[in-house]
């Protein structure tokens, strides 16, 4: 029976190893992507549940400097 040499044989060892590593980082990539997604998500809901809020208590024309809380009137064209 024929065999690779001992050389060889850690050769292919070693960059299988190192080809199965990269896929699992990329399985943990799109795991923590997929995490990020959702968080996303939940801060534009959040987000458009306190736009809501605003506008019912200060008015739809209401704008809030991010900065300061300052709220301003749009200017109306």
């Amino acid at each position: 029976m024929k065999k690779v040499t001992k050389a060889e044989l850690e050769n292919l060892q070693t960059l299988n190893t190192e080809f199965s590593k990269a896929r699992i980082s990329i399985g943990d990539l799109e795991i923590t992507k997929q995490s990020i997604l959702e968080k996303i998500d939940l801060i534009k809901s959040n987000f458009s549940k306190l736009e809501k809020e605003l506008i019912s208590k200060y008015g739809e024309d209401a704008m809030v400097n991010i900065s300061t809380g300052e709220i301003t009137e749009k200017q109306k064209e």
